[in-house]
């Protein structure tokens, strides 16, 4: 058996020898190769490869050769900023003079964290490995993410650090790193973003810039200033941390307003083809192929009209402080981007023209109520549903009393749906927005195509006024689904992409991210309305520019300080966006959606229609017309004034027949309700008996109530009193600028009932203020420090009693 055993065990001697020499060779391999010193770094630097940018019918929009546009003009490392380099520093390689090339800290927490996942999710590059990977690997292996790839890397950038000295490294990257927008080299990216070398960077500048590597596309300042702003700041705070600025010169670099000054070169419809890049990016990777033919979806006639309609209002805006605007056109039954205008024009430096207002966050006003007034319908609401717009003290989800007001700072009593949405009345709005809930209206918001919505806890009933920001062109595709009859169908640009060869890279063969976000009879209803003149009426008189020569449905927007001001509308097949104010966001001088963008959206929806058939939008299966009284949406009583025939999903037509509205007998004589002791004719008067909520609307504008009836009906039923003033949760501030006894706190009570009001007392807590013995119910009351809950009591002459809710208000003293 001894003997058996003993071959084996030899040639398992022999193995582990040749084993042991071979890995001794490749280790002096090894040693000998990392020893041995590169050639020099490769002179000048990347360029940005050729390709050639095509509208959809094969017109030229742009090309760079290869060598022209975009090449990395190679500088010496002293003629690039001090702050560039140290923010490069501090943020790609923090350890760049003391490392070796590699990170061995910062490679061990990747080992771990790709280890946990199962997969290469994060590296640990230098700045020397970066390097490494633009001189040394194909574009290929740079997508890669593999083991060995990254091994290789780390090889290459300790021979790089042996080779050379840690300035040549830094000067070899920065000359060669891409910023985005085809600029390839920090000399590129600061005339290509800032119209001036490198070498004169300021801070706020150069760590705009140090930001950009990561992910060029993402933080893009053109394209995505918010982002690129969050992005910059974080590169400050970076140098701070390494010692390399002060907090103060991060914070007066983070307040500097910074001004894009691209260099002019040979291009149409810019901000629509520096778009197309960053998208290729995405499709392609950000290592693009040289050659590239990119065909778009964009149609250069509408481009060049809409621009000349952009330009042409501008101008008539410009003393009313309005410098810029942006348009967006979209096929709605392909999501193709028709037109793209980022502003007036990319290179006015002065009017930051190269920011593609599209692409930015702003704030869309009255825009959004749409989606809302979606959310209301799919859930029971019809267009002649009631609201009452009437003054109203709403609670935010943080408790505190909101009351908002309409454009024209007025409230309209009871009003339809169709009526609110088309006349853009704020408080049904927000009404309609607390009964269906912040949550519905943002999932809906997201299924139609705004991704920059975030959790519900991050807004509150403003939302429906425009208090979350949206993307212009989102905006525009989430009008889209109304004309598309209820489908999202994601913004494209691209149509196809082929390489040098001719062979195709990318092609699109139908609508992208397609998606049904609502019923085509809520979409219906929603055109509806927004199309409907009448209902716009009230709001917008009858000459307004969202009125085409066929039939369109449109919605303005504007914010509360005349920053931001919107038309979206669409035909059948024609849907666009229009933005105006101020890229810098400098409010606008009483520019609203109406008087701003509304003409530019009027003119080119109207230029690009030119020739084309009008067409009406189609009606769906589902929708029934009834006949209702209006405002109060329910089948018409043999009183009712006003009849309108009402389009509704079937089902949800009323069943119910008003009772507003009815004839009292009035004796002639007296004028009184006729009673078996007239003397004289009785005739018969219709009086509207309204609701509570509505009476007190009534009472305000001063319309006289109806009289009552032998049932006892005043226009509502039995004794009711509330507290109209103050608002419950309201905060006072007292101020010593008026003497303390001249300061007033307005208490005002409303009371109504079947038998006369004999008095309204006024109490804080268990006191008594006062009793006010006729209408108006009303205490100025002398204000004192502290926490109040006021409530008003009201008895009438058959010796009802009737209390209101309790309204707490804080009076707090003023600090000296």
């Amino acid at each position: 058996m001894g003997r058996l055993l003993s071959r084996p065990t030899a040639h398992l001697r022999i193995a582990l020898a040749a084993l042991a020499l071979g890995l001794a060779l490749a280790a002096l391999a090894l040693v000998v190769w990392l020893a041995l010193p590169l050639p020099a770094l490769p002179a000048g630097g990347e360029v940005a490869p050729a390709v050639q940018v095509f509208a959809r019918r094969g017109r030229l929009l742009y090309e760079s050769l290869e060598g022209q546009a975009g090449v990395a003009r190679p500088v010496p490392l002293d003629a690039l900023s001090l702050y560039l380099q140290q923010a490069t520093i501090a943020t790609e390689d923090a350890g760049f003079f003391q490392n070796p090339g590699v990170d061995p800290g910062a490679v061990l927490r990747a080992m771990v964290q790709n280890l946990r996942s199962g997969r290469i999710e994060t590296g640990a590059s230098t700045i020397t490995q970066q390097l490494a990977r633009m001189l040394y690997f194909s574009a290929e292996e740079r997508a890669g993410r593999s083991l060995v790839r990254k091994l290789k890397e780390a090889a290459l950038a300790l021979r790089l650090t042996r080779s050379f000295p840690k300035d040549a490294i830094l000067e070899a990257y920065l000359n060669r790193v891409y910023y985005g927008g085809m600029a390839y080299g920090a000399e590129a990216a600061a005339q290509v973003y800032f119209g001036k070398p490198a070498r004169d960077l300021d801070l706020a500048e150069a760590a705009m810039l140090a930001g950009l590597p990561q992910a060029p596309a993402a933080y893009n300042p053109l394209l995505h200033p918010e982002a690129a702003a969050a992005r910059q700041a974080v590169v400050l705070d970076l140098m701070v941390q390494a010692g390399a600025i002060t907090p103060a010169q991060a914070a007066q670099a983070r307040a500097e307003r910074l001004r894009f000054a691209p260099a002019a070169f040979p291009i149409l419809a810019p901000h629509f083809v520096m778009y197309v890049r960053e998208v290729l990016e995405r499709e392609l990777g950000p290592d693009l192929p040289a050659g590239l033919r990119v065909t778009t979806t964009l149609d250069l006639d509408l481009q060049r009209a809409a621009e000349a309609v952009v330009r042409r209002h501008l101008a008539a805006l410009e003393d009313r402080q309005v410098g810029n605007a942006a348009l967006v056109a979209l096929d709605p039954h392909t999501g193709e981007v028709l037109v793209l205008v980022g502003s007036a024009d990319y290179f006015d430096a002065e009017r930051d023209g190269a920011v593609n207002v599209a692409l930015a966050l702003r704030q869309p006003g009255s825009a959004i109520k749409p989606i809302t007034y979606a959310a209301a319908l799919a859930r029971g609401f019809t267009p002649a549903t009631t609201i009452y717009d009437t003054r109203t003290v709403l609670t935010t989800r943080h408790g505190e009393p909101y009351t908002p007001k309409n454009y024209d700072r007025v409230y309209h009593g009871p009003v339809t749906l169709r009526q609110a949405l088309g006349s853009s009345y704020n408080m049904p709005a927000v009404k309609v927005l607390a009964q269906v809930g912040l949550g519905t209206v943002l999932d809906l918001a997201r299924d139609m195509g705004l991704t920059t919505f975030g959790d519900a806890e991050r807004y509150d009933l403003s939302l429906t006024l425009g208090g979350g920001e949206v993307r212009l062109l989102e905006l525009t595709a989430a009008y889209s689904v109304l004309a598309a009859g209820g489908v999202y169908r994601e913004p494209v640009a691209l149509l196809r992409v082929e390489d040098a060869a001719g062979r195709v890279l990318f092609r699109r063969d139908g609508p992208q991210g397609e998606r049904r976000a609502l019923s085509p009879q809520v979409a219906y209803l929603i055109t509806d309305i927004l199309a409907d003149q009448g209902a716009r009426l009230p709001a917008f008189g009858e000459d307004n520019p969202l009125r085409l020569t066929r039939p369109a449905a449109a919605k303005t927007g504007t914010t509360q300080d005349f920053r931001d001001n919107w038309t979206v509308g669409y035909t059948p097949d024609l849907v666009a966006g229009v933005w105006v104010g101020n890229a810098d966001n400098r409010a606008m001088r009483e520019v609203s959606g109406i008087t701003g963008a509304g003409p530019i959206w009027h003119d080119f929806m109207e230029e690009a229609l030119r020739g084309s058939a009008a067409r009406r939008f189609p009606v769906p299966d589902g929708i029934i017309s009834a006949e209702v009284c209006d405002p109060w949406g329910l089948r018409p009583g043999p009183w009712c004034p006003s009849r309108r025939v009402e389009q509704f999903i079937a089902g949800t037509e009323p069943a119910e027949v008003e009772q507003v509205y009815r004839a009292v007998p009035l004796c002639l004589a007296t004028g009184e309700l006729a009673g078996p002791e007239c003397p004289g004719p009785v005739v018969q008067r219709v009086y509207e008996y309204l609701p509570e909520e509505a009476a007190l609307w009534a009472r305000d504008q001063g319309l006289p109530p109806p009289p009552e009836l032998p049932d006892g009906r005043r226009g509502a039923e039995g004794l009711a009193v509330r507290l109209v003033r103050p608002d419950p949760g309201a905060t006072v501030l007292l101020t010593d600028e008026i003497p303390r006894e001249h300061q007033r706190l307005e208490l005002e009570a409303w009371a109504s009932g079947p038998a006369p009001i004999d008095r309204v007392e006024f109490y804080d807590g268990p006191e008594v203020l006062a009793v006010v013995w006729e209408a108006p119910y009303r205490l100025a009351w002398p204000v004192a420090p502290g926490r109040h809950a006021f409530r008003a009591v009201a008895h009438d002459a058959a010796g009802v009693r009737s209390e209101s809710a309790v309204a707490p208000v804080t009076v707090v003293a003023a600090r000296p």
